[in-house]
C-alpha cells in the first residue's frame, strides 16, 4: 500500500532532475577546452616502454 507514496516521490525527484538547469561557468569551460594538457592525462606514458623491451630482446 506504500507504493503510491514511493512512486510519487520518485516522480518528483525525476521531474526536478529533468528541469533543473544549473548555471554554467563559461569561462571555466573555455579554459578546459583550450587547454592543451587536457589530452595528456589520457596518454599512456608507458606505451613505448614495452615496445623498447621487445625490440632489444
Amino acid at each position: 500500500m506504500g507504493r503510491g507514496r514511493q512512486k510519487a516521490k520518485h516522480t518528483k525527484v525525476a521531474r526536478e532532475l529533468k528541469y533543473f538547469s544549473p548555471d554554467t561557468d563559461l569561462s571555466q569551460l573555455e579554459k578546459e577546452l583550450a587547454s592543451p594538457s587536457a589530452d595528456d592525462q589520457y596518454v599512456d606514458k608507458w606505451a613505448d616502454y614495452d615496445e623498447a623491451e621487445e625490440e632489444s630482446a
